[in-house]
């Protein structure tokens, strides 16, 4: 007979061993009471660390206020004061925002919008980006083929355009932009005409496909043409952006404005929700009725990306994440001198990633060795890249010297381990 006790899906597959009870700032505590340093921070969500005692707050008195005002059907008051304090934070004119509960929900919002705002049908993306798990996010994702595997036919209109990832291909920066902006040119020639492309998306710091920094070149390159042809500019900040690259957004590091933003992740400190901003002219040409949801924007969930963003300003974790990303590196590149299998570091801020190599080849089989030696010994952290060679560190902003240090310490024991 069939045991009916419930479980969890075998599919759910987990990066750790750790059963995590009880969170406190930087830590993860497990059942028997063991502290584990977490450097995943839930993949970026718990910007302000485990249970901050100011979102924790907020979270505790919305409960006890509202829990879920359908944003449809009633107003909740938090919905336009979270869209007040995101308005402050966006360039100008991206004044207007749709709230969700993730970061793939956001990217579906803005499939529809640009589509029906430019009524184009075709959408550029770049080799390695990652833009959720939904049919038409997943549609946009070449991070890795395990991502898209068996669910063909994706949503049609999708053109991959290269991305300027200089370690990759073997090249300088410069070579890497010449080849990715021709590239580029060139499918408007070949594959998808300026008249029928309605956007590019772009993660202006590539998360899973291996923490790849864009560059500042090849980023106005794109708002050139884009500004030329009337192409719609997004930028998928739902990992690099809210403090993690060491600016508030990762695309201020390029100097220039998107059409639109995607944020999530570390928007609420671990709640779900997620946003799409764009300016409310190019919102209001989108169809009635395409923008919505049961739970979006959940009362709960506002109130504590109210919390974080107050947070994040008062104590300054933009700033940290400059400086402990600073710290990091060069913790990292010193360790690179003795040891050669860190064949690259790269990121932004605290979002950094060491790619594993054995010769010339990626070595997913170090990285995930590396991970568990550094969980035996208190040290929680995610691999990604399409080989999934990149060990990736991503703490909390809230992280400090002490922790970094103690962080990259047991990582130097891991890579002895894994000798």
């Amino acid at each position: 007979m069939t045991d009916h006790k419930g479980k969890l899906s075998p599919l759910l597959k987990q990066a750790t061993g750790v059963t995590a009870a009880k969170g406190e700032g930087a830590y993860i505590i497990d059942p028997e009471g063991r502290r584990y340093l977490d450097f995943t921070s839930g993949i970026g969500v718990t910007s302000t660390g485990h249970c901050h005692p100011k979102v924790v707050e907020a979270a505790q008195k919305q409960v006890a206020t509202m829990v879920h005002a359908q944003a449809t059907t009633v107003m909740n008051p938090r919905l336009p004061e979270l869209a007040e304090k995101l308005g402050e934070l966006t360039p100008d004119p991206l004044n207007a925002f749709f709230f969700s509960n993730a970061g793939t929900e956001a990217v579906e919002g803005a499939i529809r919008l640009v589509r029906q705002a430019t009524e184009r049908p075709n959408i550029i993306v770049f080799h390695g980006g990652f833009h959720g798990r939904t049919m038409g996010s997943l549609s946009l994702t070449t991070s890795s083929v395990g991502l898209r595997a068996g669910v063909s036919p994706m949503m049609s209109g999708v053109v991959v355009a290269p991305f300027p990832h200089a370690f990759h291909y073997g090249w300088s920066e410069e070579e890497a932009t010449d080849f990715c902006l021709r590239e580029l040119d060139r499918i408007f020639v070949t594959y998808s005409a300026p008249k029928e492309t309605a956007a590019m998306f772009i993660e202006p710091v590539q998360g899973e496909g291996g923490y790849v920094p864009a560059n500042t070149r090849f980023m106005q390159g794109l708002r050139e043409r884009c500004d030329k042809h009337g192409i719609m500019l997004v930028f998928d900040e739902v990992q690099a952006g809210f403090g993690r690259s060491g600016k508030f957004w990762a695309h201020d590091h390029f100097g220039v404005t998107p059409d639109a933003i995607l944020i999530a992740k570390g928007l609420a400190s671990g709640f779900p929700i997620s946003a799409l901003a764009a300016s409310e002219e190019t919102m209001a040409k989108g169809w009635p009725g395409s923008q919505g949801g049961t739970y979006g924007g959940n009362a709960v969930s506002a109130a504590a990306a109210i919390a974080t963003i107050d947070v994040i300003k008062e104590e300054g974790l933009v700033d940290n994440a400059e400086r402990m990303g600073k710290r990091l590196r060069s913790n990292l590149e010193s360790l690179k001198k003795d040891y050669p299998d860190m064949a690259d570091i790269r990121g932004m801020g605290l979002m950094l990633g060491v790619e594993m190599r054995r010769g010339d080849a990626p070595d997913g089989e170090r990285a995930g060795n590396l991970l568990k030696e550094c969980e035996k010994r208190g040290l929680l952290m995610l691999r990604c890249g399409p080989y999934q060679e990149i060990v990736r560190w991503l703490p909390p902003l809230i992280v400090n010297q002490e922790q970094i240090d103690e962080a990259t310490r047991i990582f130097e024991e891991a890579l002895k381990a894994t000798a």
